[in-house]
């Protein structure tokens, strides 16, 4: 039986048109108002440019507003704190999000943390972490939070599963950890020090590539029937997986392009959307 492929630029593509119909809603009851989300994009990295000029298009086909700030390469971290909180004091944003990465002088970990709570829809913040590891109300990080979304929208179900996250980055491999373990999966979480991978890999029912690295997680160390989610993307279109031997012998995959990729970005434009609607919610109390 062919495997089932979590198509994530399909799933976007419908969840754009769903956000479309709640933008309009909201602009009727706020006089003409949309969402905005504001994206801070530090130095001139063209990675980083390309990913907020995605961004920025995505909020533009559902009828939202991007905030664009640019700032130079000698920007300190005391100038972009001070930008954060600029935002957080915009009643006008809805939603902030700070490029990853930015230039090395920066304390990346302190201007993330300056992110106001209920603007912090990419979800990079520790006091979001916190509550979304505790279950309680919180924006998730866009990367595994959008993974969540495909796996439930293809009815993948993590209840009871073994599954094994390779790579414990704070926006993605420990996030999808703590996503996945509330939804009552056994989680293993795997890194650069870990002793037996192939091992630990092959007892998995859930593989989730996050290590950075291209192919790294090799095709016979996963078992029959699993469901591989790889959230990786390297030049030639590879991920972190080597996806090409396991079409035909997994239950399901994300390929790569077109699985993971999508819905982070569209799970940062649904966030602001949230946001957007909560605030109409607060003003109309």
């Amino acid at each position: 039986m062919p495997a089932l492929i979590l198509d994530g630029k399909a799933l976007a593509k419908k969840s754009e048109a769903e956000l479309s119909l709640r933008v309009e809603g909201l602009k009727k009851i706020s006089g003409g108002a949309v969402p905005i989300l504001s994206t801070i994009l530090v130095g001139d990295d063209p990675a980083s440019a390309t990913y907020v000029k995605m961004k920025a298009n995505a909020c533009q086909r559902i009828g939202m507003e991007s905030l664009k700030v640019e700032m130079p390469g000698s920007t300190t971290t005391q100038q972009l704190h001070d930008t954060i909180i600029e935002l957080n004091n915009n009643p006008n944003v809805h939603g902030i999000l700070l490029q990853h990465p930015v230039p090395e002088q920066i304390n990346e970990r302190l201007c993330f943390d300056a992110i106001e709570l209920g603007k912090d829809v990419d979800g990079v913040t520790c006091l979001g972490f916190g509550r979304m590891a505790m279950n309680e109300e919180a924006y998730g990080c866009a990367t595994p939070r959008g993974i969540m979304r495909l796996l439930a929208a293809y009815g993948i179900s993590l209840e009871g599963m073994n599954a094994v996250v390779v790579g414990r980055s704070p926006i993605l491999g420990k996030p999808m950890a703590m996503m996945m373990l509330n939804e009552n999966a056994t989680v293993t979480i795997c890194h650069s020090r870990t002793k037996g991978l192939s091992d630990i890999i092959k007892r998995a029912d859930i593989v989730v590539g996050a290590v950075g690295r291209r192919e790294f997680i090799r095709a016979d160390w996963i078992k029959e029937g699993a469901v591989v989610v790889d959230a990786g993307f390297h030049p030639g279109g590879v991920g972190d997986i080597e996806l090409a031997p396991l079409v035909d012998r997994v239950r399901a995959y994300t390929p790569v392009p077109g699985g993971v990729g999508p819905m982070t970005i569209n799970t940062l434009i649904y966030q602001t959307v949230e946001a957007g609607e909560k605030k109409q919610k607060q003003k109309q109390k």
